[in-house]
């Protein structure tokens, strides 16, 4: 019987950034219906909700001053300033996915990236970086999802350069110009980084009982002798 011990591992911290419009909420959503051992960490801000979004599915949305509340109390992994609102992961849901093995999907963008790099979990950080196919499609994208004024779509452009200055931060880099293959090369990521060495602690318990296994049946073998 194969030990329990070599299914254990711990979670993943897997960040998918990208500039608006590139295609990360359509990856990490397909991924979150395909995979039951990865969830989403649900940000707070302090920005109004979108249309068909949901409180607590979607995002906390909360007030500036809660949301100031929450950097005083430690109850954000990270916060940053995007487009003049306000966004930061809680703490409690993280540490409680992560705890019962789940893998935990950021969508934050490169500051909150560089946040989490220093903090004591930065060794269960897996970063993807997502890039349009040219900044034409992007263009196309945010103003085929029909979720942003002109004004807003205009403030995102101007943005991408600055947020695609930081790929280099990124252990993973992939350029979505097919969604499916993009999809993926994302799954295969997830896969390859679950089975590191250092991810699965279980397994140093099951190489000790092979050992033993072995010098248990040399000693077997030279007591026949």
């Amino acid at each position: 019987m194969v030990h329990k011990s070599i299914h254990s591992r711990r979670g993943l911290m897997l960040i998918v950034s990208s500039p608006s419009g590139a295609g990360k909420t359509t990856l990490t959503r397909r991924l979150l219906a395909d995979d039951d051992d990865v969830v989403l960490s649900v940000s707070a801000t302090t920005r109004e909700p979108r249309r068909g979004e949901k409180n607590g599915r979607d995002y906390f949305f909360v007030s500036h001053g809660r949301f100031q509340e929450m950097i005083e109390s430690d109850e954000l992994l990270e916060h940053a300033v995007v487009f003049e609102n306000r966004y930061g992961t809680p703490r409690g849901p993280v540490t409680e996915a992560l705890q019962d093995g789940k893998d935990v999907i950021f969508d934050i963008d490169w500051q909150g990236t560089q946040q989490l790099m220093s903090s004591s979990r930065a060794i269960d950080l897996v970063r993807i970086f997502i890039l349009p196919p040219s900044i034409a499609a992007l263009e196309t994208r945010l103003k085929q999802r029909g979720l942003d004024s002109d004004e807003t779509i205009a403030k995102r452009m101007s943005k991408a350069e600055g947020e695609i200055s930081h790929w280099a931060e990124y252990d993973y880099v992939l350029v979505n110009d097919d969604v499916d293959q993009t999809y993926k090369n994302i799954k295969a990521i997830i896969q390859s980084e679950r089975f590191k060495r250092e991810r699965r602690p279980g397994m140093s318990e099951f190489v000790r009982t092979l050992m033993e296994e072995c010098h248990s049946r040399e000693k077997n073998l030279k007591s026949k002798k």
